[in-house]
């Protein structure tokens, strides 16, 4: 590895930068990991893991605490419910910050470097960024990557944009499933992560509405939080939806919400980012970079169909008000629907 300090150069810290780097440890290539932020990292997420990410996160050591949940129930304006079990072992719910401290120790053997990365530069035998040269780099950095813009790939926000709050809230849960409230102006997700503690993160369309003004617009749930202290800030992200034309540009490959995002509304964030991240390693091991554009779309392609459909065929409100009761009169394919995506 003449001239080289690493293998792998890692810019992110977060779940998609921590699990590439443990499945590049995994792939006997070196790697350094580029992340300002020293401790656990926090972000607007429902915080609820499907079971098919449990299942990749168990062989790289990674089991974080939290509330285990059966499934997914939807739930209407009028208190009407749709519920649909996980065929294939509980899902979890579990603190973000937990989640990412759980990778953080699988981690701790893996060089890191607390240094923000603005820029970088590649030729035909390596990258330059972060003041180190590897072989490869993966662009790990979130929705609005700097990686992204630094190897000038475009990507622009999608219709219809929406965005994401959530809060937690001090209360115990009161069911064993992730509770979606559907309403006209989005839907809330209502996921158990501790004893005492429920995340509630609300998915909306329009801009610049409050938090407190969107969760009145779910007055069951409302009513379910009356009394219960808030636990920590409201945080957001968004616009959800990002375009990208491209995962690969030579040597860099970007994973997780960096290599475009659809919308959160099936919850299969963290378990797209372990795909994607084994994938990307998969093809810089087998000395294919540029194979990693077509694992990508294998990994998401489920994801991206189900839930675009999902999001555009509930946009006009007549939909959304029948959706509940669609899913209540044909059970068998709710029920498709939700362990396909949990897989």
């Amino acid at each position: 590895m003449t001239g080289y300090d690493a293998d792998l150069l890692v810019v992110g810290g977060g779940p998609a930068g921590l699990a590439a780097a443990l499945y590049a440890r995994r792939a006997g290539l070196s790697v350094v990991i580029a992340e300002p932020r020293g401790g656990p990292i926090d972000k607007a997420c429902g915080e609820g893991l499907m079971p098919g990410g449990l299942a990749r996160l168990r062989p790289l050591g990674v089991d974080p605490p939290g509330v285990a949940f059966r499934g997914i129930a939807y739930v209407d304006p009028a208190g009407r419910r749709a519920e649909a079990p996980f065929r294939s072992g509980p899902g979890r719910g579990v603190r973000r910050t937990q989640l990412h401290a759980a990778l953080r120790t699988a981690a701790s053997g893996v060089d890191w470097v607390p240094v923000r990365v603005e820029g970088l530069s590649q030729d035909a035998y390596g990258v330059t960024a972060a003041g180190l040269r590897t072989r490869w780099l993966i662009g790990a950095d979130g929705l609005h990557s700097t990686v992204r813009r630094a190897i000038g790939v475009p990507a622009r926000p999608g219709t219809p944009r929406r965005y994401g709050l959530r809060r937690h809230w001090r209360v115990a849960p009161w069911a064993d499933v992730v509770e979606v409230y559907w309403a006209a102006h989005g839907e809330a997700y209502v996921t158990p992560v501790a004893e005492d503690l429920v995340g509630v993160a609300i998915l909306y369309g329009r801009r610049g509405c409050s938090y407190t003004d969107l969760l009145a617009g779910f007055p069951a749930l409302a009513a379910r939080l009356r009394g219960a202290e808030p636990d920590g800030p409201v945080q957001g992200a968004g616009p959800l939806r990002q375009v990208v034309p491209t995962r690969v540009c030579g040597r860099v490959l970007l994973v997780g919400d960096a290599a475009g995002y659809e919308d959160a509304l099936t919850g299969e964030g963290v378990s797209l980012a372990l795909g994607q991240a084994e994938a990307a390693i998969g093809a810089l091991a087998a000395g294919d970079p540029s194979g990693y554009e077509a694992a990508w779309h294998r990994v998401t392609r489920r994801y991206r169909w189900l839930t675009r459909g999902l999001v555009l065929g509930t946009r006009q409100r007549p939909a959304r008000r029948l959706l509940v009761a669609g899913c209540r009169a044909a059970p068998g394919a709710f029920a498709r629907v939700v362990n396909a995506l949990a897989r």
